[in-house]
């Protein structure tokens, strides 16, 4: 059943591994800076023993101050906690030597990190190098967990692991608890979160939670995971991303449920770090007790071997089970005051969750995971929510030949088509007026879709202003010269459609007027599904003395980091335009459904009708936009 994902999984860790090398091997230093992959030139700042007892060493990138100063574009990182690193030494002419210290993200901001090192010896090593650097290394741990995972449910053989593999792969039947007389009643969700809130307490194997933007999902979900948290002890509750995890984790703190967050979010308030596995294993009152004996082991070891005596071994022996047996007394406190354990599908396999089970797992933006991921882990629970849109963002495949094969379609896909009696669809939405909502709930959710009343109509600008526009770039210069898209590396940009996009901004901002943007807060977004334009209408804002005063209320990004967000506006800058009518990747549509609903009150279009058009979707949506104006 499974052979086919396990084929497809190895492809794509492949040909991941290859770009890997080809970036490392053909493109320099500065390449990998701008992808934000490399830091260079770094400094080491204090290295210590975390609570873990592991060595870590602060890295600071120097070119990040250099590159403030001089008030240019600074270009955004990738390293996140989890990521492997491996540093290397610069000779004069410039060229990088790796070495073999690979290392661990353990946290990351701006312009600092902290990493895990391997070894005590390997901390010598990097303060010796000359002009270091970091950069992203290739890492196989995902991967091979994901493999583990399904080579684990392909075995699985009489047991509740087997049972929801079949269950969610052929037509075993779904089994359901009988629904009461007097259901808990809800007021401030509407009857549509209310069904599924009660159906997740009435499913016995699985419930997918189908959240369209602005349906309340979240809100939905947490209602759920509380009213189950009345008749469970401990729940898990998983997502894709740290970003996902950190956020649930949040509203569920907020209520005063108890989380234990496995696993350090990245880029998180210190309110959110304080739920931290790590920072609640340092605050417990057994710590101090542990961190001496590690420290009396250290110290032994540290001693010449002729010096450290008959009984030297024993001394080590008696002190490690000591600290072991601290260290099951803080773990096993820590789970007992816990009722929700949150972390990422990969997360699971975290070594403080082995034998650790639960009835209910829920799984937030499931349409994101791929099914191999989720299956790390579903064995530590009997049933599974699954809350999501599959009619949004799909999970990242790298290899197309891997995306033609299938290995896209997520588990959550797969139960809907299986199970649609398992489904419960979220219909009411508070994020856009109706005019907006109509497009996407037409395409998408087979017009089910019902807009609030309190958001129905809304407007920021009392007099007509349509809500969905299309400005059509014509891709002709005054001259009659061909403009439109171009290359920068692997990414394309469109000069011309950045500077209408900088130009409509302007132009809504003074018809709004700027004393309301500020005073009322009125935030803009920037959306483009391409790197390469977002990277050039930064370059464009921030040289804009104009937009200066307002660039709080505007954020700049691709499609897939504006995904779970809003902004009052929003606009579109589309970047293709050619003669062949080529779209690339703008064919998802799922991608273009995500960037049409960040908005509440308007969404502005900027794009090559000519090219764009030729696409039945862009065409349709064309159209409404001119019918809406």
């Amino acid at each position: 059943m499974f052979e086919k994902q396990i084929l497809l999984i190895k492809q794509e860790q492949e040909y991941e591994r290859n770009e890997f090398r080809k970036e490392m091997e053909i493109r320099g230093i500065e390449h990998r800076i701008r992808r934000g992959n490399c830091w260079a030139p770094i400094k080491f700042g204090r290295s210590y023993y975390n609570s873990l007892d592991r060595m870590v060493v602060e890295v600071f990138n120097e070119n990040h101050a250099a590159t403030a100063e001089k008030d240019a574009t600074i270009p955004e990182h990738n390293f996140e906690y989890g990521k492997s690193v491996c540093f290397f030494s610069t000779d004069g002419n410039g060229t990088p030597h790796f070495t073999d210290i690979i290392c661990c993200v353990s946290y990351a901001e701006d312009s600092r990190m902290v990493v895990t090192l391997p070894n005590e010896k390997a901390l010598s090593r990097l303060l010796a190098l000359e002009r270091p650097g970091v950069a992203l290394h290739f890492d196989e741990t995902t991967y091979r967990l994901m493999l583990e995972a399904l080579q684990q449910v392909e075995k699985a053989r009489g047991n509740r692991l087997a049972e929801l593999r079949d269950i969610f792969h052929t037509s075993a039947p779904l089994h359901w608890g009988s629904r009461p007389n007097v259901l808990p009643q809800y007021p401030w969700l509407n009857a549509s979160q209310q069904e599924a809130v009660h159906e997740v307490l009435r499913a016995n194997d699985v419930l997918v939670v189908h959240g369209p933007p602005g349906t309340g999902k979240t809100t939905t979900l947490v209602e759920a995971i509380d009213e189950v948290l009345r008749r469970e002890s401990q729940v898990m509750v998983c997502a894709q991303s740290n970003t996902a995890v950190d956020w649930i984790s949040k509203q569920l703190a907020d209520r005063g449920i108890q989380v234990l967050r496995v696993g350090n979010p990245t880029r998180v308030t210190d309110e959110m770090l304080s739920f931290c596995y790590e920072r609640r294993f340092e605050a417990h009152s057994d710590y101090p007790q542990l961190w001496q004996i590690r420290r009396d082991i250290r110290h032994l070891y540290s001693q010449p071997r002729k010096g450290r005596g008959e009984n030297f071994h024993q001394k080590i022996a008696r002190l490690r089970e000591k600290s072991e047996e601290l260290e099951i007394r803080i773990r096993e406190d820590l789970f007992n005051m816990t009722r929700v354990v949150a972390c990422t599908l990969a997360g699971a396999a975290h070594p403080v969750l082995k034998g650790w089970h639960c009835h209910t797992l829920f799984i937030d933006e499931a349409a994101q995971a791929l099914e191999a991921a989720c299956w790390i882990a579903i064995p530590k629970a009997d049933k599974v929510v699954f809350a999501g849109d599959h009619c949004q963002l799909p999970p990242t495949i790298k290899n197309p030949e891997c995306l033609k094969g299938g290995l896209g379609k997520t588990l959550m896909e797969t139960i809907v088509e299986r199970k649609p009696e398992a489904v419960r669809l979220l219909n009411v939405q508070y994020r856009m007026n109706e005019e907006l909502m109509k497009f996407s709930s037409e395409w998408f959710y087979g017009g089910q879709l019902q807009a609030a009343p309190g958001v129905k109509h809304r407007s920021i600008i009392e007099e007509v202003d349509a809500p969905l526009v299309w400005i059509n770039v014509s891709g002709e210069s005054e001259n009659d010269t061909s403009v439109g898209e171009d290359r920068d590396g692997d990414s394309l940009f469109n000069r011309e459609e950045a500077e209408y996009t900088v130009a409509a901004l302007h132009l809504y901002i003074e018809k709004v007027s700027g004393r309301r943007v500020k005073s009322e807060n009125i935030d803009f977004g920037i959306i483009s599904p391409y790197k390469a334009q977002v990277r050039l209408l930064r370059q464009l804002l921030k040289r804009d003395p104009f937009l200066k005063p307002f660039r709080r209320h505007i954020s700049v990004n691709t499609v897939d980091a504006f995904q779970g967000q809003e902004r009052d506006v929003m606009i579109l800058s589309m970047v293709r335009a050619n003669e062949k009518g080529r779209i690339g990747f703008l064919s998802d549509l799922r991608r273009m459904n995500v960037a049409i609903t960040r908005a509440r009150y308007k969404v502005v279009i900027v794009g090559n009708a000519d090219t764009l058009c030729r696409h039945r979707f862009y065409r349709s949506l064309y159209q409404r936009c001119h019918h809406i104006g």
